[in-house]
Formats: structure tokens, sequence, C-alpha cells
């Protein structure tokens, strides 16, 4: 899953995203210095049309770039930034330039969770048809309270404030579940190469503990769970537009996070106590990977979504019905 724009990204983050750099953030440290090379390398403008400076990728060139910050761990909204700045370019308004964080509203929600916005400047924030732009510093917010989570609550804004612009109802919701599931594929599949090679460097009685058939057998679950996501990922973003079909967001975000509790569970026990502590990068990654499996919807909650859809559907096979879903948007 990678092409010329996710390699340069990789490139890229290499040097100024390591886990360091991550943890840093996490404490507190100003991630202005990341924000702006990640701005000036114009990832953020990836969705923007040529004429706006902008490299007009569909959301099916774009999966890797997605792909690519989940396996770096980024700790600022990149993701959802480029996909705020496409549509507030094309309803004609100014982009910000700083982090903007994506959030929706369910009917009758006092509050909503935010992933990646600790250090966001603005949101874009749908309630219903309705999406406003609202400055973080005029935002009701509170922290989850979990270890260094970079994830915020979010409280309902004014109804009364003027509206930026309007977009069908679920749309903000089905995009941050798209890109939620292509970021989770490649933390997923960073999980699993950092067991592997655990396992082949860790000795127990002399030999390497990926050698017993206990740990093997864990670690071929872990591959068929994040193959799964990946492919789930894969399905959510293949779009030709700048936007994903809401039931193909709906299947890639439901088998991606459906992957992360039992991949985060073999992980941290074939690496053993030391994959919980702060010295250890894979918690880096676990967090993230349970925040992101919430936020905009468990997969309990497109479980749902999906069954609802079945069930409108009348006299229809469901295996053939999920495979429309995926072959035609």
């Amino acid at each position: 899953m990678h092409n010329a724009y996710s390699d340069a990204l990789d490139t890229l983050l290499r040097d100024c995203c390591p886990p360091a750099t991550v943890r840093a953030i996490e404490r507190g440290a100003d991630p202005l210095a990341l924000w702006r090379t990640l701005l000036d390398s114009g990832f953020a403008d990836c969705l923007l049309p040529e004429e706006a400076g902008g490299a007009a990728l569909p959301l099916s060139e774009l999966a890797p770039v997605l792909f690519v910050l989940g396996r770096h761990a980024m700790p600022l909204p990149l993701a959802q930034t480029l996909f705020a700045r496409a549509l507030l370019h094309g309803s004609g308004i100014a982009c910000p330039s700083e982090p903007i964080a994506l959030a929706s509203f369910d009917e009758d929600a006092v509050a909503t969770l935010v992933a990646d916005a600790a250090n966001a400047r603005w949101f874009l924030v749908q309630d219903g048809t309705r999406c406003l732009l609202l400055p973080a510093a005029e935002a009701r917010t509170e922290a989850t309270g979990a270890h260094a989570d970079q994830t915020i609550r979010l409280y309902r804004p004014d109804t009364a404030a003027p509206a930026a612009l309007t977009l069908p109802a679920g749309t903000l919701r089905s995009i941050s579940a798209c890109l939620h599931a292509a970021q989770m594929a490649g933390a997923l599949a960073h999980v699993l190469d950092v067991t592997l090679q655990y396992a082949n460097d860790r000795q127990q009685f002399d030999r390497a503990i990926g050698k017993f058939q206990a740990i093997q057998h864990q670690i071929s679950e872990m591959a068929e769970h994040v193959a799964a996501a990946r492919l789930a990922a894969q399905i959510a973003c293949d779009s030709a537009s700048a936007q994903p079909d809401p039931l193909r967001a709906a299947i890639g975000k439901l088998r991606a996070s459906d992957a992360v509790t039992p991949v985060a569970a073999i992980a941290h026990a074939v690496h053993g106590a030391i994959g919980i502590t702060e010295e250890c990068d894979l918690q880096l990654y676990t967090r993230r990977l349970h925040a992101w499996r919430v936020v905009d919807g468990s997969e309990r909650w497109w479980s749902r979504v999906l069954g609802e859809e079945v069930c409108a559907e009348r006299d229809c096979n469901v295996v053939e019905l999920v495979r429309g879903w995926c072959e035609a948007a």
C-alpha cells in the first residue's frame, strides 16, 4: 500500500517525526516546528485542486498517505486537516494554516470524542447538515483522562452560530471513519512488524521465542487481522473523488476497529511486561489504535449501520449485497 506520495511522506516522517518527537508532543512540547514542516511539504494540500497549489489526489491514491501517517503514530491531525482544507476550499472559504480536527455530533448528544485534537487550533464541526468552523480557543473541550491521550471531548457548540457550509448529514463522520480506517491499517501493520522483530530477537531457553509454536500461532492470528484491516481500508478509500462512499467507509472502519483489540492484546502478550512501559514504542501505537477505534463510531456502531442497511433491502442475498457495496459505489 504505497505510491510516490506515501514514499516521500515516509522519508519525511522518519526524519521529523520519530518516536522521540511523538513523546515530546504528548508531554506538551510545542508542535509548531513539526506542523510547519508538514505544511511546507505540501501534504496538507493533497486534496486541493492543482490551480490552488494542491495535488488533486483522488481518495484511492491518498490511501497510502493515510496508511503512512498511521505507521508513524502521527500526533497531529494532518489527515483530518487535508480533508477539512479541501471542503473549505470547495465552499470558497479561506483555509486556516493551523491544524483542523473533524467532529460530528449525534442527535441530542452533548459531547463527542475527537481524535488527535489535543493540538488542533480549529474544529470543523458537523451537526445535522450544518458545518461550523470553530476556533479551538472558543470551543468547550476537556481531556479524556487517559495517559498522554491526544483525543479530546468536544462539547456541542452554540446551535445559533452561523454555518460555514452545509453538507449532507453524516458526511464528516464517513470521512473520519475512512481516514481512521486507513491510519489504523498502517498502525496495525507497524505493530505486527515490531512484534515479529521482537519475537525473533528475544531469547528464551537458548531459542528465539518466535520459534515456539504458541508464539507462532499468536503472530499468525495477528497477521490475519492486519491483512483484513488493510483490505478493509482499501475498500473504504476506493473512490475516484475526494470523499468516500458511506457504505465503503462503514465497512472499512468496522473491520479495522474490529482488528484493534486482538492485535494489541497479542502484541503486548508477546512483548511481555516491557510492552506497556513508557520506554517501549509499542504503547505509542496501541494507545492510538484504541483511541481511533472508538472515535466516529466503534465497530458496534458501524455494525448497526450496516445491519440497518441490510434490513432495509428486501428479498436480497446478504453476501451479494456486501459484494455490491465493495464493487460499485
